[in-house]
């Protein structure tokens, strides 16, 4: 288990790259399972959930060639499906929630799809019913093995259907719509998400001659097409390190440029980090933070105390709660933080009190943060990293603190940022990886 030794309270300057988006690339890696033809994908990150599912695709005999460091073709010519049955299949797809999404698109190829029951974090619920009642739907017959924890789906024709999802789940939309693509006549999917990466998946689908409309509302029309082809797709920046970078900037008063964010698919993020008093200017597709010594948390028109929540796209993504509740510990002010989608994903808090954060965890759903007004710094203290967010929120706090703090099980933080220690290095920060 590797660790960052994490030096704190350095002032970091530079320009920050984000790297190729983490949920869009596990989506579009998934899809070029669709055709046989060679697909092209640009900046993909070179994350460990990402790599596991690049080898999981050379396993099921793609073939997958490294053009530069985030370039890859992919060609889907002959698949080996009895890959699925192996053991060596079960190990590696169930470490990985991402794996999910293979299910579709070789459901709809080949009329078969293998998973066991995914990993990922460990965040509270994450059901997996949205996906198969969707395959359900579409004319696919779903077994369930228990004991084995491992779900089959099959299906002799996919005819396409009209669905309402119960829930506007990001992995299970992407998995009905790249089943219906090849499906015999027309879908229509109501309550679907609708977030950018969803878009892309949309985008890249009909690029390679699928028939869908209505992407980026949450009603999604696709009519089936028998063939898919190739073609070339760049994955967009990563929403939830620019975000991640935004509030590093105001936790540690750092200038910080973070480099072609695309503006325009950020949605309501730069408005929340706003709203907790951080100085930001958008300059081109750049967005430029200060230095600043204090940053104060917003209210309400009426008085009341800010709360910051997430939902479902144009929504704030739950991703980035974490991010918001370490950066408003050391803002001027209060907020609530209520966290609607997960139940799990607060308890970290109790690391940022042993660091002298004054937070409040009400429920497993909400926290109050009063902050210290960048007053009183944390105090240096051995953490480990519970899932992704939290693990880079732990890497901020860690960043402002008063000494050196130790952060175990960085493999987390590895799962969705591309050499992060690295990266924050060159601009200033001193973090040791020891193996």
């Amino acid at each position: 288990m590797a660790t960052f030794k994490v030096k704190g309270g350095l002032k970091l300057k530079g320009n920050l790259h984000p790297q190729g988006a983490k949920n869009e690339a596990l989506q579009v890696l998934c899809a070029v399972l669709l055709t046989p033809e060679e697909v092209v994908m640009q900046n993909v990150p070179d994350i460990r959930d990402v790599n596991i599912l690049i080898d999981l695709l050379r396993d099921l005999n793609v073939t997958v060639n490294k053009l530069d460091k985030s370039s890859y073709t992919f060609k889907a010519e002959n698949i080996n499906i009895d890959y699925l049955a192996s053991n060596d299949y079960k190990i590696k797809s169930s470490r990985i929630r991402g794996s999910i999404m293979i299910v579709g698109p070789l459901l709809a190829r080949y009329g078969k799809g293998f998973i066991p029951k995914p990993g990922g974090d460990k965040i509270g619920r994450r059901r997996l019913d949205t996906h198969f009642i969707g395959f359900e739907k579409l004319g696919a017959k779903f077994v369930y093995d228990s004991k084995e924890e491992f779900y089959r789906v099959s299906a002799s024709m996919l005819k396409g259907t009209s669905m309402l999802l119960d829930e506007a789940s990001v992995t299970g939309t992407a998995n009905i719509v790249m089943t219906a693509v090849m499906a015999k006549g027309k879908t229509t999917i109501y309550n679907a998400a609708c977030e950018p990466y969803l878009q892309q998946l949309c985008k890249m689908l009909n690029s390679m001659g699928a028939k869908i409309t209505g992407i980026s509302s949450n009603l999604i029309t696709i009519e089936g097409v028998e063939h898919l082809s190739g073609c070339t797709h760049r994955v967009l920046p990563d929403m939830i390190e620019i975000g991640s970078f935004i509030g590093l900037a105001a936790i540690t008063k750092s200038e910080i440029t973070i480099k072609d964010v695309a503006y325009e698919e950020l949605g309501v993020i730069p408005s929340v980090f706003s709203k907790l008093g951080i100085k930001m200017e958008r300059k081109g597709d750049d967005i430029y933070i200060p230095s600043q010594d204090s940053y104060e948390i917003q209210s309400f028109i009426d008085g009341s105390i800010l709360t910051i929540s997430d939902a479902p796209w144009p929504g704030f993504t739950p991703d980035l709660l974490s991010i918001v509740l370490v950066v408003a510990s050391q803002a001027k002010g209060s907020v609530l933080v209520h966290q609607k989608m997960f139940e799990s994903r607060l308890f970290f808090v109790d690391k940022l009190i042993d660091m002298g954060a004054q937070i409040i965890l009400c429920d497993p759903h909400r926290a109050t943060v009063i902050g210290l007004n960048q007053q009183f710094k944390f105090k240096p203290t051995t953490m480990t990293s519970p899932d992704i967010r939290a693990g880079v929120s732990l890497l901020l706090a860690a960043l402002a603190a008063d000494g050196e703090s130790t952060i175990h099980n960085i493999e987390q933080i590895d799962r969705g940022y591309q050499n992060i220690d690295k990266r924050l290095n060159a601009i200033g920060a001193q973090i040791t990886r020891i193996e």
